[in-house]
């Protein structure tokens, strides 16, 4: 039986309380979330496995005991790993004081106990009772979390969004700038200004971001090491490693296992 759509779990503008929280375990439920929008905004967190979501023209990662917040009203879809075990928080607009614009959020051990609690109570709860009064507290303490940079611009320009989705689709495609370009039906220098106009990025650095947040998402669902630095087209994991170690600061052993002991 082909799973249903993660969509029809909930409706969450279906209630006018200030924020509600929902389980989703993909193992039920099909992997990819298709385009939708709802007026309260969305926090994706991640307890296990991870989900890669698409919003205002950039792919967000939300690797493990992180999130990505998506303000009410904006257009998102997300791909998630088949191990990943999510939980969302549904906020009503003006209800916590949270960014405008989409971003990733590191996720403190609170947080994460708080929301996982409110995924066990009803959506419609009284005003002055206690869920209202946690609901509180985790909009106050979600406020003062730190964000990371965790995403890729993508553009609307139909050439870039051409050369994105050919790269998430095949990651280990190696091809160079000048390949590229000829396959775009432009010079290398047109390629190469439409590339840093439209995503402030140059190519190679593009590339490697996206390499990045694969790598992340893979790596959350319990991939080795070695299977993904096949999967993005390097001639050795030591080659892998290096690329990790420089962009986020250590080998993706000690990464994972940093976050793990820190409870973060």
């Amino acid at each position: 039986m082909k799973p249903q759509p993660a969509t029809t779990l909930y409706d969450p503008d279906s209630t006018a309380s200030p924020a509600v929280a929902r389980h989703l375990d993909f193992m039920d439920y099909a992997a990819e979330v298709p385009v939708h929008t709802h007026r309260k905004g969305q926090l994706i967190i991640a307890r296990y496995g991870a989900v890669s979501c698409y919003a205002e023209n950039d792919i967000w990662i939300v690797p493990p005991d992180c999130a990505v917040w998506i303000p009410g009203g904006i257009p998102h879809s997300a791909k998630a790993t088949w191990n990943a075990h999510l939980n969302y928080l549904f906020i009503e607009p003006g209800a916590a004081a949270l960014p405008e614009k989409c971003c990733t959020l590191a996720i403190s051990p609170l947080i994460k106990e708080l929301v996982d609690r409110l995924t066990r109570e009803s959506v419609d709860y009284p005003a002055d009772g206690h869920v209202a009064r946690l609901t509180r507290v985790t909009l106050d303490e979600l406020a003062s979390m730190p964000q990371q940079k965790l995403s890729l611009p993508v553009s609307t320009d139909p050439k870039i969004r051409a050369m994105a989705d050919a790269l998430v689709s095949r990651p280990e495609d190696r091809s160079t700038l000048k390949e590229w370009a000829k396959r775009l039906a432009l010079s290398e220098r047109s390629f190469a200004r439409l590339m840093q106009r439209e995503t402030g990025l140059s190519f190679g650095r593009w590339r490697q971001q996206l390499h990045l947040i694969i790598a992340l998402r893979e790596l959350a669902s319990g991939v080795p090491v070695q299977n993904v630095a096949t999967t993005l087209g390097y001639e050795s994991v030591n080659a892998f490693i290096t690329m990790f170690r420089k962009a986020m600061g250590s080998t993706p052993a000690h990464y994972f296992s940093e976050r793990k002991n820190s409870g973060r």
